[in-house]
This record gives structure tokens, C-alpha cells and sequence, in this order.
């Protein structure tokens, strides 16, 4: 997706937003576009190829960019940092062994795409769009920025309220690994060690298991793979497991303030309550978290402001989105607990349980597979 922008939370980085809300624009193989019907369809489909066709064309093999002579060093640095890790991915999380991330493009702007999530005012159920193989997801891709802002007008326009965020990566869930997969960006090769390594883990993850109906599901294995295995990535690099400290226990810090958000938002809606009463009280929520951040920057963060941008636009979506990448986490990492931490039993189990209907997979899931 996807979701990591500080990733926004759920890859803390030095941006000053969250974007990795989202990873995602799930993109099919060129044959598929062909059995659309309908304008829109044509349209929608049409801009996702062109501009994922248009990203590997720019993308060449790492080790092309650090034959370059006159390579800026820290790109070099960085691209030299991703080679390890790629290779730590396969050899020690058995994570695919392909062309993904071994390519590296500058696509001279500051996001990959740019997703649109909604939900009606009053629910943190989200909109849901469905494609051919990938089933339904809870997300909407752009490759313009305006593209996705005149989907958003839309929704609003529908009595939907939306949200627009910008993606720094996302997953072709292995269909383009042909043309030489997915590659780093420079939307994200920059992050710290620790953040690199979470998107890498992460985007990989994908390439392994996905529900065709369930993006909380899909999104909160690729979560758990890339938090056991930055652990285990950074256990080995102290000076890197230093610096990475500080961040993630900010990060742990938010989604604790978020989770709680969600929770009193999902039990107002659910409430029989009036919808005026429900406004009320949803307003208050939110006040309440925007309060519960500042007091957290002011005491603890030492003024770091670097969640300001997102607070500034937080709504319901954004906090539904969040949810997707961390609600299941816990499960996934228990299942990994049960499988002896082999990841090709874990692996396995997932696969098996991405088949299965949504309701019997969430609830295997959570008696431990």
C-alpha cells in the first residue's frame, strides 16, 4: 500500500505527515485491463498501467546507480544500506526472492500516489472499492495528486466524508516483478536505517499472502512481518537500534492515542443515541486527541512537530485508515509465536488463512490459526 511520511504513523520518519496510511494501489497485469467495462473503469485502470508502467521505466538496478561516479554520496550510502537489507529479507525472513527492491527510480516527486479513503460521517466503516484478482479494498489509487482530490470532491458531494493522503510506496503484489518489479523510491530510500528496512519488510510482505476482501488483514501481516523483522535486523546493528529508539516509542505512543480515539469513536456510532448527539460527542473526541497530542509533544517530545501536518487534516477516515495497519497485529505476531517462529510455517498458515471467508479467517486468526 502502504501506510509508512513519518509514514506517517505507521512508519515514523522525519516527515512531518503520515503517508504510509497506505501503501497501497493494488495494480493488475496488463491483460486484465482489457475485461473492464464502462468509461470509468477504462479511465481508472488506464491511469493505474500507464503510471506503473511509466515507474518502471524509470527504475534500473541499484548496482547500475553505484557504478555512477558522481553519485551523490548519501544516495550511494543509502542504496549500498538497501542491498543489505534486501538480501536479509530473503535470507533470514524468507521473504521473496525477486526483482523487488533490487531497482531503484526518481520519479522527481514527493509521493508514489495518492490514495482516497472515506467513510460516512457518523462510521469508521470504510468505503470499499472492488477490482478484478484483488478483490475489494478500502482504498482508492492516483498517480496525480488531482486525480484523487476530484474522487474526494465526489465522495463529499455523496455525503461521504474523505481523505486524501499521499503514498511514498506501494505493492504490485509480485505481477510486476516480470518487468522487473517493484522498485526503491526516491519517495522513501532516504528514511532512517530502521524506517527503510520497516518499508522494504513490509512491501515484500505483501508479496506473500493477500485476502482478496480484508484489508486489515492484509495490511496487519505486513505490519507484523516488519516489526519482527526490523527486531531482528536492528539486534545486530546497535548504533542503528540507538537512533531507531526514539522513534518508535513516539510511534507506539500515537497509536496508543489513536486506538483510543477509535474505540470511544466505534462505541459512540454503535450507540442508540441521536445523530445530533453522535456529532456532538465525535467532535469531542477528536478535540480531546488533538489536546492529548499537544500535551504529549509539549512534555515528552520535547516540541517535535513532526506530526503537526497530519493533525491538521485528521478526520475519520484517516483514523479508520490507521487502524488497518496495527487492529490485527497482535494476532499475526501470537500466530508466528505458535508456528516455533518458522516463518514458512508462519507463512503458510497465512496463505491458508487468506483463503478462507472473511468472518472464519478473522476468528481462526484469533483463536491462533
Amino acid at each position: 500500500m502502504r501506510q509508512r511520511p513519518l509514514l506517517g504513523l505507521m512508519r515514523l520518519t522525519r516527515l512531518t505527515h503520515l503517508t504510509r496510511l497506505t501503501r497501497p494501489l493494488r495494480l493488475l497485469p496488463l491483460l486484465l485491463v482489457g475485461a473492464l467495462g464502462g468509461c470509468a473503469q477504462w479511465g481508472y485502470y488506464g491511469q493505474s498501467l500507464s503510471g506503473h508502467l511509466s515507474l518502471v521505466r524509470a527504475a534500473k538496478p541499484v548496482d547500475d546507480w553505484l557504478a555512477q561516479p558522481d553519485l551523490d554520496p548519501t544516495l550511494r550510502q543509502q542504496l549500498e544500506l538497501s542491498k543489505h537489507l534486501r538480501d536479509f529479507a530473503t535470507t533470514e525472513l524468507h521473504l521473496p526472492d525477486n526483482r523487488s527492491y533490487r531497482q531503484y527510480a526518481d520519479l522527481h516527486r514527493s509521493s508514489a500516489v495518492w490514495n482516497v479513503v472515506a467513510t460516512p460521517p457518523l462510521s469508521l466503516q470504510l468505503k470499499t472499492w472492488c477490482y478484478p484478482i484483488m478483490g475489494c479494498a478500502g482504498y482508492r489509487g492516483y498517480f496525480k495528486r488531482e486525480d484523487a482530490l476530484a474522487l474526494a470532491s465526489q465522495l463529499k458531494s455523496e455525503g461521504l466524508e474523505p481523505y486524501v493522503y499521499g503514498v511514498p510506496a506501494y505493492s504490485s503484489l509480485g505481477w510486476s516483478n516480470w518487468m522487473g518489479g517493484d522498485p526503491l523510491l526516491n519517495t522513501f530510500i532516504h528514511y532512517p536505517e530502521g524506517q527503510l528496512a520497516r518499508m522494504v519488510f513490509h512491501e515484500l510482505a505483501h508479496q506473500v499472502a493477500y485476502a482478496d476482501d480484508d484489508t486489515t488483514f492484509n495490511e496487519s501481516f505486513a505490519t507484523a512481518v516488519e516489526q519482527i523483522g526490523v527486531a531482528r535486523w536492528l539486534a545486530q546493528r546497535p548504533e542503528a537500534l540507538a537512533s531507531d529508539e526514539n522513534s518508535r516509542q513516539r510511534q507506539d505512543q500515537m497509536q496508543a492515542l489513536l486506538r483510543n480515539s477509535r474505540d470511544r469513536l466505534r462505541e459512540l456510532f454503535q450507540s442508540t443515541v441521536s445523530d445530533d448527539e453522535k456529532r456532538a460527542g465525535k467532535a469531542e473526541v477528536f478535540a480531546q486527541l488533538r489536546q492529548q497530542y499537544e500535551v504529549l509533544k509539549r512534555d515528552q517530545w520535547k516540541g517535535d512537530d513532526r506530526f503537526d501536518r497530519w493533525f491538521s487534516t485528521l478526520n475519520t477516515p484517516a483514523l479508520a485508515i490507521q487502524g488497518s495497519y496495527t487492529d490485527l497485529v497482535p494476532d499475526f505476531i501470537r500466530l508466528f509465536e505458535r508456528q516455533g517462529r518458522d516463518w514458512d510455517r508462519f507463512y503458510a498458515e497465512v496463505k491458508r488463512l487468506a483463503k478462507l471467508p472473511k468472518d472464519e479467517r478473522r476468528a481462526q486468526l484469533a483463536a491462533g490459526g
